[in-house]
């Protein structure tokens, strides 16, 4: 076809009906709202096939609604009853018969569409391959959300710590959502770590914006990060070697440079059961300097027991460290 765009092949002309039906869903059956509709009028800019199969489906839709008028005269009485839920019914109809029409690939689209839960255990750690070529690390005791589908990406850290390397698209931005602040990606490597209401997002490549619930705004380069409290932002620069330190536990390392032992004490708690306790201000003030094992407390105990002269006992699910 000439001077103009092509038809779409027959399996990616499967996968737009899909799309299709499933912006169509989603209009039917949940809270839409002004972002939604703006994701879907990006998707339909994308390609006229992707109007096209919008359309010919709505009007399918529209088709049913209109011949179910025909049907014959209520008592006003079951007319009144039925009113509210007659329009959900006929698009439930509509858009079920719309969705098996579509057949298998239509079906395998929605599948994948679903949101998907992940989580690790203390001392875990978790790789995952988002079906838009972006890569998440969990970390330690970690909880996350995704919603990777047409005209959407998005993640919710539930709880702990994760690095994104995220997949850039202009039209689809995607959008990680942490103790009710967003973290919006713009071609993007970060770490977010949620903690008691202590969110903090640090930029590693790119740029990112951070958009708190309270509406702050504050956009990100290499090194910054970002802490959240009480809704307020405050922001601070790393360079990259301390970076470099503190995503250690990607390689399964926990990497201290001066550290006291209370935080070093406080970062081998997140990946052990067995815990350790600083007894005295005076030891936990004392620094450390040293690369361990995340799951290797004795390592870190003979450090402390044989170069830093404290006393270390064992007991029970404890380990007491004091002068």
């Amino acid at each position: 076809m000439s001077g103009g765009e092509q038809v779409a092949a027959p399996s990616r002309a499967m996968e737009i009906e899909a799309q299709a039906a499933m912006w169509l869903r989603r209009k039917a059956f949940w809270d839409w709202t002004a972002q939604e509709q703006a994701e879907l009028d990006a998707w339909l800019k994308e390609a006229s096939a992707h109007r096209v199969a919008f359309w010919r489906l709505n009007a399918a839709i529209t088709r049913t609604e209109r011949l179910s008028a025909l049907r014959g005269a209520e008592s006003d009485e079951q007319t009144k009853k039925k009113s509210r839920f007659l329009p959900l019914i006929i698009r439930a109809s509509a858009v079920l018969a719309i969705v098996c029409v579509i057949g298998a690939v239509g079906r395998s689209y929605y599948r994948n569409s679903l949101t998907e839960d992940y989580q690790t255990p203390v001392g875990g750690r978790e790789v995952i391959n988002l079906g838009d070529g972006s890569r998440v690390e969990l970390n330690t005791d970690t909880v996350l959300r995704t919603n990777v589908r047409a005209g959407v990406r998005s993640a919710e850290l539930v709880r702990g710590e994760a690095y994104f390397q995220i997949r850039h698209d202009t039209a689809h931005p995607f959008v990680v959502e942490a103790d009710g602040h967003r973290v919006v990606d713009l071609g993007t490597e970060f770490l977010v770590r949620d903690d008691l209401g202590h969110l903090e997002v640090t930029l590693v490549e790119g740029r990112a914006r951070i958009d708190t619930k309270t509406g702050g705004s504050v956009v990100l380069k290499p090194g910054d990060v970002a802490s959240v409290i009480a809704d307020k932002i405050s922001m601070t620069q790393k360079p990259q070697a301390i970076l470099a330190n503190q995503l250690g536990w990607r390689s399964g390392v926990l990497i201290f440079k001066y550290t006291t032992l209370a935080d070093a004490a406080s970062e081998f708690n997140r990946y052990n059961s067995k815990k350790l306790v600083i007894a005295d201000q005076a030891s936990a003030r004392r620094t450390i300097v040293g690369t361990f094992p995340v799951d290797d407390v004795t390592a870190f105990t003979d450090v402390v027991q044989d170069v830093m002269r404290l006393h270390v006992a064992n007991r029970g699910d404890e380990i007491v460290i004091s002068r």
